[in-house]
């Protein structure tokens, strides 16, 4: 035995016995994984944050990629003229329809607030009971409760630099993606880089087609709607169609909330029209739901609504209205990489069964 060993053992730090050495080594994994969690926790909006910019850049990429069928041009020049075009549609929206779109948001809650009142007066000629000063004392406090989560844990998502943090970010990923790429897989380890890189192809895959899919829906829903609801002289209809197309985006919780402002707007012009908002808002889901979902499902990650819905509601009281909008990308997300970790326990059995016979 050397004079280092021995000081070794002799030194007061050193557990002696096996069973504590194992019990302290357990111990020691528990607190790493319990700091990892809390880590996770306290940069959990940073990453949400660096999560939408992913997004954002894969709708980029897939515009990009898109137009490489057309334009045979580097991808530089491509992402700059999708850039361009996005911001000229804005502009456009901002400059030509701004104006009408603003007189019809500032005349919507006071005709939704009228709204309500005449239908809980009309429960109330029905025999059903409701105080509207009760209800207004409850939505109050669900709306408090709500926004202290939010303003608690809220952080880096202020509003205007939240957007300005994912535009820039998703910019330069989109400009070279593999770029960053190289860089997450260059400080993983080398046997783990190329399991990394098939991973990383099928999500932004996934990404892109998820992304596209809902962009088509957004563009349907809002179109389909502001025709049909114009047509038939339906008030608002320029702001309830941007509404519906905006809140196409998050499944779900989107369709209901972009149905109640259509039929609340809708029957402040009488019954019959009130009864054709609905016609429209079914008609447009049943469309998007039957037709344009499953096209989509097809060809990214079919998830269940009820999983999606929990993953909103879930994110939604997290992180506010941001993980409300990214619960359903990041839910495709862990689904892809489970599947491709299954795949991957599946053909390590089937490697196993087939070197069996002849290892035998």
């Amino acid at each position: 035995m050397t004079d280092e060993e021995a000081d070794d053992r002799s030194s007061p730090s050193r557990i002696q016995s096996p069973e504590l050495r194992a019990e302290a080594s357990r111990a020691l994994v528990w607190v790493s994984v319990i700091g990892l969690v809390v880590l996770a926790v306290y940069i959990a909006q940073p990453l949400l944050v660096v999560f939408g910019a992913m997004v954002f850049a894969a709708m980029i990429d897939g515009g990009a990629r898109l137009l490489e069928r057309v334009l045979p041009i580097p991808r530089g020049l491509r992402v700059g003229l999708v850039l361009l075009l996005t911001v000229a549609f804005f502009l456009w929206l901002g400059f030509f329809a701004g104006s009408q779109i603003s007189r019809e948001a500032a005349q919507l809650p006071s005709i939704v607030q009228a709204q309500v009142r005449d239908l809980l007066a009309w429960l109330n000629s029905r025999g059903i009971a409701i105080d509207q000063s009760q209800i207004s004392s409850i939505s109050g406090t669900v709306m408090s409760g709500v926004g202290t989560v939010t303003r608690a844990i809220g952080g880096i998502f202020g509003g205007l630099a939240t957007i300005f943090l994912i535009l820039i970010i998703g910019i330069y990923v989109a400009l070279e993606p593999q770029l960053y790429e190289r860089g997450v897989a260059w400080i993983l380890p080398r046997n783990r880089r190329k399991e990394f890189h098939i991973t990383a192809d099928r999500m932004a895959y996934t990404m892109r087609r998820l992304m596209a899919g809902r962009l088509v829906g957004m563009v349907f829903e809002g179109i389909f709607t502001y025709i049909l609801l114009a047509w038939y002289g339906v008030p608002m209809a320029a702001l309830l169609a941007i509404l519906t197309a905006l809140l196409a985006f998050i499944p779900n919780l989107g369709a209901f909330v972009s149905g109640v402002l259509m039929v609340l707007v809708g029957f402040s012009g009488g019954v019959e029209m009130g009864l054709y908002t609905i016609f429209v808002y079914a008609l447009v889901q049943a469309f998007d739901g039957y037709i344009i979902i499953p096209m989509i499902a097809k060809k990214t990650v079919d998830l269940a609504p009820a999983l999606v819905l929990a993953a909103q509601l879930i994110m939604g009281i997290l992180f506010g209205i941001l993980g409300l909008f990214l619960a359903d990308p990041l839910l495709a997300m862990i689904k892809v990489m489970l599947e491709r970790r299954a795949e991957r326990a599946e053909a390590r059995e089937t490697a196993i069964r087939d070197a069996s016979p002849q290892a035998a």
